[in-house]
């Protein structure tokens, strides 16, 4: 150890080794940091322009009747957007060695139940939405009998490639599984069910309990399925790394929608594509609104570092993963 040492000015010939050597360690560590982060940029956006693929090839046609239907679910789902609970089925695919072809139709029914989420919850009857990704609402764009339609088509897409994907593995308990954990992730004790909550809580005073209980419905659910959508392609994995799966997708679920939160508050509507401050002006009751802002950044990243510690029995195999929840969690937009 140097105290007091004084290299302002000198070389690195002149500084002690010690500190040349921890000089280049610190150096290499950062070189390293920044070549995993480049190579995972890649990887996002080829999962991304493989999942727009992939929506794009099981859609129905645009210029095959009902035209306007279809053309409105197309505006819908291919509109851009993250792709988190798609780039989560591939990112627990690759820790467990699944090739992205078997889990792609998975990929592809979740995005498609979260797309016409998305569809119903900026509808009138809902939170009154006129901009989704930077575009009109579906409503706005079309109509809102087209709208609620577009919702209904879409569910029920999801639920036909579960069943007859061919891409899918055959086993039929394999397809019943995953039919079934979409199903519970998007029924009533899941995202249906905590959309039922959100709608009836303005003006409420709502507990952070209450909240993070409904934010685990209609936010977590979809998010922890998809990741157990994944698993349930390796019908062999042991029990305890299925429970490591989703003691890892819970924590990431809640904090992807208390992130959501903040942004609300602290971006602009340019950065995120939507109005912002909405639910201030809806009166929602919110996480950082509850326990305020500075608390709920810490409660984010309490739940990253829960989120990380639950995959250590996966080692580097699940480095996709602690990727993406770094990337989720630290997110801007």
């Amino acid at each position: 150890m140097i105290e007091g040492a004084d290299l302002a000015g000198r070389s690195v010939a002149d500084a002690p080794a010690a500190v040349v050597g921890t000089a280049t360690d610190i150096a290499d560590g950062r070189e390293t940091e920044g070549a995993e982060r480049a190579a995972f940029t890649v990887q996002l956006k080829s999962w991304q322009a493989r999942i727009e693929q992939a929506l794009a090839a099981r859609l129905p046609p645009p210029d095959v009747e009902p035209t306007r239907l279809h053309a409105a679910m197309r505006y819908s789902v291919l509109g851009g957007g993250k792709r988190v609970r798609p780039m989560l089925v591939f990112a627990t695919a690759r820790a467990l060695g699944i090739g992205e072809a078997q889990v792609e139709a998975a990929a592809c029914a979740i995005e498609l139940v979260h797309a016409y989420s998305l569809v119903h919850d900026d509808l009138p009857a809902m939170d009154d939405d006129d901009l989704r990704r930077g575009r009109p609402t579906c409503h706005k764009a079309f109509d809102e009998g087209t709208a609620i339609l577009v919702g209904d088509a879409l569910q029920s897409l999801a639920f036909q490639l579960l069943a007859s994907d061919p891409a899918l593995p055959a086993d039929p308990a394999v397809r019943l599984r995953l039919t079934a954990l979409l199903a519970e992730a998007s029924g009533v004790s899941g995202m249906t069910g905590g959309q039922a909550i959100d709608i009836a809580a303005p003006g409420q005073q709502l507990t952070v309990g209450e909240i993070e209980s409904m934010y685990a419905r209609k936010t977590g659910a979809l998010i922890r399925a998809s990741v157990l959508m994944a698993a349930a392609c390796a019908p062999a994995l042991a029990g305890q790394l299925q429970a490591a799966l989703a003691d890892f997708a819970a924590p990431v679920g809640l904090a992807f929608q208390i992130q959501d939160d903040l942004l609300d508050v602290l971006a602009d509507t340019a950065t995120l594509g939507k109005a912002t401050r909405a639910d201030h002006a809806r009166a929602q009751p919110t996480h950082p609104a509850v326990v305020g802002v500075a608390a709920s950044q810490e409660r984010v990243r309490g739940l990253h570092a829960e989120a990380l510690a639950a995959l250590a029995p996966f080692a580097a195999s699940a480095e996709p993963l602690r990727q993406l929840a770094d990337w989720l969690l630290v997110r801007s937009y």
